[in-house]
């Protein structure tokens, strides 16, 4: 399929002004934490689009959300033009289960210890009945095996999680969630706890996977390089807010957002310049604890204006692939409620 008939089709998934709040404190002095506000973004059928941010900044509380593991405060998120949160309601979950699948951070933590690889590959198989018969199953499991390049099959599928490599066990995370046939994979930083010498070689898996099954990823990561390498697009995540969105190679050459610009320049290149030192502004913790209006960044950034602190802005389109929400850029559109859908990635 060519770029302009990707860039022709409707969203697969579509997440609109998505909130979420955790209450803290005690019941006579309940507090709301802020975890994410307003906070919307599309996946297109083949498409990667990496969700960037550090620690604490609402990257994994989007995703479970969407993965439905988690039950958000406000907004929508649609598949495929339905509202899915409307859909459950009416007990149409299974499906959506299905094809939106989610890859955790550690493959390790996500598998049973005491059940088979096969266990594992089996189970989804049973539940979503994409096999019948104990005969399919096993070929089946031994097909998604090897389809994630752990082959000959048979020496993978009686071993149980820790007489595997964790690139072997990530392969098992993927080769499970492709047994359900899923249009959309969420992956939460998979290749972070892995040995820098097979990180590649995940993501590379994924490509192929993307390539071959047209799946649509939102890849969450803090790694802004392999976001590059990886992503089609990229969108940057503030304490719980997005905060800026451009293809990936425009935003790693032209970072808007001084936040953008500091996660730039923590990467290690010493050649970098973006504007940033390191400890410029400070380092304070974002609130997120009944937190002031405002950019929630101003009080780290070394540009922050009055007006940064008592309004925050709306998009700004910069280019056709990029846009930004930064005074510094110009007060953009109006903020409450943003709907920020992706901007296309080619004309």
């Amino acid at each position: 399929m060519t770029e302009q008939s990707h860039a022709a089709d409707p969203p697969i998934l579509e997440v609109r002004d998505l909130q979420k709040f955790f209450p803290v404190g005690t019941m006579f002095a309940r507090r709301n934490l802020r975890a994410l506000h307003h906070v919307s973004f599309t996946l297109r059928r083949g498409k990667v689009l990496a969700l960037v941010g550090e620690s604490g900044s609402g990257k994994s509380t989007a995703a479970r959300c969407v993965a439905r593991l988690i039950e958000p405060s406000a907004g929508q998120i649609l598949f495929k033009g339905k509202d899915m949160l409307a859909e459950e309601r009416r007990g149409a979950s299974l499906q959506y289960r299905g094809d939106v699948q989610m890859i955790f951070q550690d493959p390790f933590g996500s598998l049973n210890p005491v059940k088979s690889i096969a266990h594992h590959l089996a189970r989804p198989l049973r539940i979503h009945k994409k096999s019948s018969g104990t005969k399919e199953t096993a070929e089946r499991v031994d097909q998604l095996l090897e389809s994630v390049g752990l082959a000959p099959a048979r020496q993978f599928s009686d071993k149980y999680p820790y007489e595997l490599s964790g690139g072997q066990r990530q392969r098992v995370s993927f080769a499970r969630a492709l047994a359900v046939e899923p249009e959309v994979v969420l992956a939460d930083e998979p290749i972070s706890m892995l040995d820098v010498s097979i990180r590649m070689g995940i993501l590379n898996l994924m490509e192929r996977l993307k390539d071959e099954h047209g799946i649509a990823y939102l890849y969450i990561t803090h790694d802004l390089a392999s976001a590059r390498y990886f992503a089609d697009e990229t969108i940057v995540m503030y304490a719980g807010q997005i905060v800026e969105g451009a293809a990936s190679e425009e935003l790693i050459q032209h970072p808007a957002h001084p936040y953008t610009q500091r996660l730039l320049d923590a990467v290690p290149d010493p050649k970098a310049e973006h504007g940033f030192k390191q400890g410029a502004g400070g380092w304070q913790p974002p609130i997120l604890v009944d937190p002031p209006p405002g950019c929630p960044f101003a009080d780290r950034c070394p540009h922050a204006m009055p007006v940064c602190r008592e309004i925050m802005p709306g998009r700004t389109t910069l280019n056709a692939v990029h846009w930004v929400r930064c005074h510094l850029h110009g007060s953009g559109e109006s903020s409450p409620g943003l709907s920020e859908p992706n901007l296309p990635l080619s004309a």
